[in-house]
């Protein structure tokens, strides 16, 4: 089980304070498929950064079943908005590559890789390059070859953000399939509605920052979901109208605009929050 307790985290930039996190509890029990929502900036990304153990917490605890973390491991693997894959790689080798360091044998190795190039249905495409991928089938390596590893939790950061809508409902399907079949914790952050309906177990929505957890939803529909169902359309009416509540915090407060600006220069990047 992953569990965050009292999970905070700040950045200081030139002497003042931001509060990105306050106080956060999250829980995701083995096997369940968690999606995070919030406003923008509200420090969604941040929360699987510390999750990850790529940032350490101003204050609280994080643990995966009763060990704390402290820094990043096997035990969890992140997979990105943009797919990371190497260029000069085959899609076999980009997979395989997830497994250099460990003591399988190269004809177990082989084995791992065929079995999740069948279940992203990649299989046929194994000997292409990158470049001649579209977005959605390199982000299918990419989970490939976060699945290969067999960690105990898949993060996930906006995965298909990048993909024209038809595509979305496809892999989304596609990551149910695999959800299905591995039954491994997943926490993924998405900034649609429908989308975590569609694959969550349970929905924990962020507040503006300071982000809190001012909701969470247990999504009670059965697999596979529709969007026509009526408790479909009452969830998902439910979570819009307590988001918006949050978005409109943002919009009136220019302050949180500025300061999330400050924080992008800090962290040297984009799409950090």
């Amino acid at each position: 089980m992953l569990n965050t307790k009292q999970l905070s985290h700040s950045f200081v930039v030139k002497g003042k304070r931001f509060d990105i996190l306050k106080d956060i509890n999250i829980t995701a029990k083995k096997g369940e498929f968690v999606c995070i929502l919030g406003p923008s900036g509200c420090g969604k990304t941040i929360l699987l950064y510390l999750i990850a153990g790529f940032l350490e917490p101003t204050s609280g605890n994080i643990a995966l079943d009763n060990k704390r973390i402290t820094k990043p491991g096997q035990d969890r693997t992140m997979i990105f908005q943009d797919y990371v894959l190497f260029p000069w790689k085959t899609v076999y080798e980009n997979i395989i590559y997830a497994l250099d360091n460990s003591n399988v044998s190269m004809e177990e190795k082989d084995k791992l890789v065929r079995h999740y190039l069948r279940l992203i249905d990649l299989e046929y495409f194994k000997d292409w390059y990158p470049c001649k991928l579209s977005g959605g089938m390199q982000q299918r390596v990419a989970i490939a070859r976060a699945l290969i590893v067999n960690p105990e939790v898949l993060l996930m950061d906006e995965p298909f953000s990048a993909l024209d809508a038809q595509y979305r409902r496809f892999l989304r399907n596609a990551l149910e399939k695999v959800y299905l079949e591995t039954k491994k914790t997943i926490v993924f952050v998405t900034h649609s509605i429908n989308e975590s309906i569609y694959l969550a177990d349970k929905i924990y929505l962020l507040s503006a920052r300071p982000a809190t957890i001012k909701k969470v939803y247990n999504v009670n529909l059965p697999r596979p979901r529709t969007s026509d169902n009526p408790r479909f359309i009452k969830l998902s009416k439910e979570i819009e109208n307590d988001l918006a509540k949050e978005f409109d915090k943002v919009i009136n407060d220019p302050s949180m605009e500025e300061s999330f600006v400050k924080i992008l220069k800090l962290s040297g990047g984009r799409g950090i929050l």
